[in-house]
């Protein structure tokens, strides 16, 4: 089994910053993406950052040069650095990952999500 842990959410003024961490834990054998996804009320989830193994990142248009993402494959842990921050990043911030696990039943794929992190940017 594969579990998924954030931290680092707040309260942050606008033009603040804030650095979430998302740690892997478990028989892991391989990770594959990582990627932070942001759900505000009454919106959908939507993915804000990713990146692959190899370290390719991809960003949602709207945090374009202020966000920025990396991970650390020896603690498999991904984070996300929010500079600039705004009102309209307010959300409750995921991590998913996906990779591979070893079992009772041998390798197996895995994709877990995070429970969130309340991300609030207000003055």
């Amino acid at each position: 089994q594969v579990q998924v842990v954030e931290s680092g959410g707040g309260l942050v003024q606008p033009g603040g910053s804030l650095r979430l961490s998302c740690a892997a834990s478990g028989t892991i054998f391989s990770i594959y993406n990582m990627g932070w996804y942001r759900q505000a009320p009454g919106n959908q989830r939507e993915l804000v950052a990713g990146i692959i193994r190899g370290g390719r990142t991809n960003y949602a248009d709207s945090v374009k040069g202020r966000f920025t993402i990396s991970r650390d494959n020896v603690k498999n842990t991904v984070y996300l650095q929010m500079d600039s921050l705004k009102p309209e990043d307010t959300a409750v911030y995921y991590c998913n990952v996906d990779g591979r696990y070893y079992s009772s039943s041998g390798y197996q794929d895995f994709g877990s999500w995070g429970q969130g992190t309340q991300v609030t940017v207000s003055s």
